[in-house]
């Protein structure tokens, strides 16, 4: 007596369904891989290429109710910002702070900015400068 096989014939019928599914799991699997390339690739090319600024603080001149902050601010040509500068006093307390705007094509600005204060401040702090 011969038993009967119950598998279909090898490549008569076409692909199985979970070759199917196989198949459209690694489509999917690399249209998201690159679509995430894409983002990431797009943020960073953002990341590297905006404006560059940098500044610093020269020297600071104190008074009872202002602070004059010389500020040097390297950036690239054309770009323009603002930079945040505060002033403390020797409690540690926030006497004041303000944006002071720079612009132009100059890659080197050097400035005096007036901080005026609540209080005698002791210090000139530069909190950061961001492009427009």
């Amino acid at each position: 007596m011969s038993t009967a096989s119950t598998r279909l014939p090898e490549g008569r019928y076409g692909r199985s369904s979970d070759e199917r599914a196989d198949r459209t799991l690694k489509v999917v699997g690399l249209a998201l891989g690159a679509v995430l390339i894409a983002v990431i690739g797009y943020f960073a090319y953002h990341y590297v290429a905006q404006n560059k600024i940098s500044a610093e603080v020269i020297s600071f001149d104190l008074s009872d109710n202002a602070v004059k902050v010389e500020l040097a601010v390297e950036k690239d040509a054309g770009a323009s910002g603002y930079c945040t500068v505060r002033s403390q006093a020797a409690d540690g307390a926030e006497v004041g702070r303000a944006d002071f705007r720079f612009g132009g094509d100059a890659e080197r600005v050097t400035e005096v900015v007036t901080l005026r204060t609540t209080a005698p401040g002791t210090t000139a702090e530069l909190l950061g400068c961001h492009a427009d």
